[in-house]
C-alpha cells in the first residue's frame, strides 16, 4: 500500500530536479510551479496537452491561464469543476501554476 504513495513523490522528485537543471535562476518557483501542477495533469495531461475534450493549458501565456484560473475561482467564469479545484489557491500559486504550463 505505501508503494503506491511513493511512485508519486518519486516523480515529483524526478521533475523538480530536471525542472531545476533547466531553470537554475528561478528553479525554487519552477519546481513550486511543477508541483501546485501535478494537480493538473490528471485532466488536462502531464504536459499540459489534453488528449481528450478538456482544453490544453500547454504553451498559453502566463497572463491568460492566470486570468482564467482567477475568474474561475472568483466564480466570473462558471464551470463545472474548475471553480472548486482553483478555489484553495492563493494568488502566488495560480502564478507559479499559470507560469508553469506557460513554460511547456
Amino acid at each position: 500500500m505505501c508503494r503506491s504513495y511513493r511512485i508519486p513523490g518519486l516523480v515529483v522528485a524526478a521533475m523538480a530536479i530536471l525542472i531545476s537543471q533547466s531553470f537554475p535562476l528561478q528553479a525554487a518557483e519552477v519546481t513550486r510551479g511543477a508541483m501546485l501542477g501535478t494537480s493538473c495533469a490528471g485532466c488536462h495531461g502531464t504536459d499540459g496537452r489534453s488528449p481528450g475534450s478538456i482544453p490544453s493549458i500547454s504553451g498559453k501565456s502566463a497572463e491568460f491561464l492566470e486570468q482564467i484560473l482567477k475568474g474561475f475561482r472568483s466564480g466570473e467564469i462558471p464551470s463545472t469543476v474548475m471553480g472548486r479545484h482553483i478555489k484553495g489557491y492563493t494568488d502566488e500559486e495560480i502564478r507559479l501554476i499559470a507560469e508553469y504550463f506557460a513554460s511547456m
